[in-house]
């Protein structure tokens, strides 16, 4: 008989109890009841491969599709608040995002492509706590804060705290990130993103988001740097931000903080690239995107 073969068993998800709640307190209490056995299903743009591959095996998947209060972006404080199941895409495309926390839209510019941002969301990138991602290296360097729900209460998480490991966050099983929150800047913080990846919409080999602030005399009030593609988490160059803080702006100034840059880091070796390599395209990076960075 003619025809397509059969796709092999491990590209087919295994079998789960669906459920789609259309309230918050019903996701919550769905995710009290199945915890560990279940699993989030939010733009989905990392979860079905994962769940095709039978890399994610729950017994029950909890899609928040229909959970219309998790979405939404406003003004909080000077900053901003961004509802977990905001699609990136209108994120991207936010006046408030970008009057407030434009570095949030210059890295949603390296996220795939149009498409894939359409359906993925913000929330969804920041649980799901991909190495090489770009938002969670963005709410780290602009000491973002999480709202963790519970059947059981809220809870807030510090950015610092909110990534433990390789995929792994401070989430307990019965929890939902439900909204994340980058307050104001003090004064005027120019920001940058780069990163380089094989091919456009490719995870990052290596990313670097920075965000400085300087004085009426170009001295450096405030620096943040944060990577990701370096380690298992993404992680903040405190030596190299310190070098900054009351330097003047200038390439001298990022050159020195690249070499910390390189200096701090120890990546790993995988199939993409070796840990010297990354280590070395940190540190140009580093350099780059603080030079664009300058307010």
């Amino acid at each position: 008989m003619l025809g397509y073969p059969p796709r092999p068993p491990e590209m087919k998800p295994p079998l789960f109890d669906y459920r789609s709640p259309s309230s918050l307190d019903e996701a919550l209490t769905l995710r009290s009841e199945y915890s560990d056995d279940s699993a989030v299903l939010a733009g989905g743009q990392s979860l079905m491969p994962m769940l095709n591959l039978r890399l994610a095996r729950p017994e029950v998947l909890i899609d928040l599709g229909r959970v219309a209060e998790l979405a939404g972006i406003r003004e909080l404080d000077g900053g901003v608040s961004l509802g977990a199941m905001t699609r990136q895409r209108s994120a991207e495309r936010s006046d408030l995002i970008r009057a407030r926390a434009p570095l949030v839209q210059q890295a949603l510019a390296h996220v795939g492509h149009p498409t894939i941002r359409n359906r993925g969301t913000v929330g969804g990138s920041l649980a799901h706590a991909d190495p090489a991602a770009e938002l969670p290296a963005v709410c780290l360097a602009l000491d973002a804060e999480f709202v963790a729900r519970s059947a059981g209460g809220e809870r807030k998480i510090a950015a610092d705290d909110f990534y433990m490991g390789f995929m792994t966050t401070a989430l307990a099983p019965d929890e939902l990130l439900v909204e994340v929150r980058i307050p104001a800047a003090a004064g005027t913080l120019g920001t940058a993103f780069v990163e380089i990846a094989r091919r456009h919409g490719d995870f990052a080999l290596v990313g670097v988001a920075a965000a400085l602030a300087l004085d009426g005399e170009s001295v450096i009030t405030d620096a943040r740097l944060a990577l990701t593609g370096v380690a298992g988490l993404p992680v903040r160059a405190r030596e190299a931000e310190a070098s900054l803080r009351g330097a003047s702006a200038g390439a001298a100034a990022f050159a020195a903080a690249a070499d910390l840059v390189a200096a701090e880091l120890e990546p790993r070796t995988d199939a993409h690239a070796t840990g010297d390599y990354r280590r070395r395209v940190a540190s140009v990076l580093a350099r780059r995107a603080l030079a664009e960075a300058m307010p």
